[in-house]
Formats: C-alpha cells, structure tokens, sequence
C-alpha cells in the first residue's frame, strides 16, 4: 500500500514538486560553507518529501543520538531564512488537498512536510 500511495503522490500528491523545491533549497544553500548543514538536511528531507508513505522523520534525542552542538539555535535560523516560505506552501497544499476526498491523505502527508519545515535540522528519516 505504501508503494502504491507513494507512487500516486509522487505523480499527482505533490511529491515530485515538493522533492525538487527542498533539493532546490539544498543546492542553493551548499553553494556557501555556512549553509552545509542546512544543505545536508535539506537533502535529506528531499527524499522524504518525495516518498513519505510508509517513513517517518524521528528526532535524534528519540533515537538515543546526541545532536550536534547548535542545532537548536541553528534551526531557529533556518526558520527565518527558509522555514516559513516551506511550511506556508506545505499548509496551503494541504489544505487545498484536504478540501477532496481523495486527496487527503496528500493533505495530511504536507501537513507532515510542514511540521519538518520548522526544524530540519537533527531529524532522521525511519521506515514505519
């Protein structure tokens, strides 16, 4: 089933739109030394928001891992910078998408996308 809502999405949820704008973002912030974290994670939430079915983004505290020193404050900077542009997108196509039926589960799957838009940094993706 996950196979299957990961294909639709990719095709018709958003999937690949969404993909392409957080590697856009990476590519954009690997272009400066002070963006290579951002980048990486950015990278790393690219393939996720390119096939979230049947994945999960976990914290690295729930994992047992330490984050690196600064994440923190490092994330309230990628908000300011780039958060807010993706988590309004990611709200507005969801909620656009939860106004059909079928594409709720689309929608919810953008509302996930938002709540990662706020602190990329320190999160791991995990098969459910």
């Amino acid at each position: 089933m996950s196979f299957l809502l990961n294909l639709l999405w990719f095709v018709i949820g958003g999937g690949f739109v969404a993909g392409l704008a957080w590697l856009a973002l990476g590519c954009l912030l690997a272009l400066t030394i002070v963006g290579m974290p951002f980048a990486i994670a950015a990278f790393r939430i690219a393939g996720f928001a390119a096939w979230p079915f049947g994945r999960t983004l976990v914290d690295l505290r729930d994992l047992g891992e330490r984050p690196i020193v600064g994440t923190d404050v490092a994330n309230v900077l990628w908000v300011i910078v780039a958060g807010i542009w993706l988590w309004i997108s990611h709200v507005v196509a969801g909620i656009a998408y939860c106004c059909t039926i079928i594409g709720i589960p689309f929608g919810f799957a953008h509302f996930r996308l938002a709540a990662v838009s706020f602190a990329p940094l320190g999160k791991r993706v995990r098969d459910v």
